[in-house]
């Protein structure tokens, strides 16, 4: 199975990575590649150039085994749209194998404002990253007819399912992070040194 999470990553810090690493692992993926978006379509643009926030998931995921990034939203250039990237991975997938997108609950929230969302499920399975303790007792009917909580029917089928995995989501913000930087204080514990050092070099999010 193949994984992918998307995002700015503007910058890449502790909360995507411990979820992104514990994904891989409830559902044994192959492989989870992180996708940064180029503009994003339904928040502000990120802070950072592109090419900086790809390097700074590069310098993140430096000798993690399975986990990777792939830059394809960036090469297409335009508004970033998860229906597009989805459909650009499975022509390079076999017909059967299982696709899976990782959102959190936040994104889950407003899911059905996304750009063509109901072809989402043509593609891939969509599996929401909750909080324990949280759940979804409101479904529209597109979802309901979606939802399994199944694994094994992830694994059988290649897309067309919704799913909701508890994971351990982390209470860290890059927004907060940015806001640390700007104010010359110091971001450690919240993202990997590397991408600290990379952001002091470059002197990224200062006012």
């Amino acid at each position: 199975m193949l994984g992918v999470y998307g995002g700015t990553f503007d910058p890449v810090h502790f909360g995507h990575l411990r979820t992104a690493l514990e994904v891989k692992e409830l559902f044994k993926l192959d492989e989870i590649r992180l996708i940064p978006c180029f503009i994003p379509a339904h928040r502000d643009e990120p802070s950072v150039a592109a090419d900086m926030r790809v390097r700074m998931l590069e310098l993140a995921l430096a000798g993690q085994s399975g986990m990777t990034v792939d830059t394809r939203e960036i090469d297409r250039g335009g508004s970033s749209y998860m229906v597009d990237t989805l459909a650009s991975l499975r022509e390079t997938l076999a017909a059967d194998r299982p696709l899976l997108l990782f959102i959190g609950s936040d994104a889950f929230e407003h899911l059905c404002q996304w750009y063509r969302w109901q072809a989402l499920f043509d593609y891939a399975h969509v599996v929401v990253m909750t909080r324990p303790g949280s759940g979804y007792a409101e479904l529209n009917e597109v979802l309901k007819q979606r939802y399994t909580d199944s694994i094994q029917k992830l694994k059988d089928t290649a897309c067309g399912s919704l799913f909701f995995q508890r994971v351990t989501l982390l209470d860290i913000s890059a927004t907060a992070i940015r806001q640390m930087v700007a104010e010359g204080r110091n971001p450690g514990f919240l993202l990997p040194d590397a991408v600290i050092n990379y952001i002091d070099q470059n002197q990224l999010y200062r006012r």
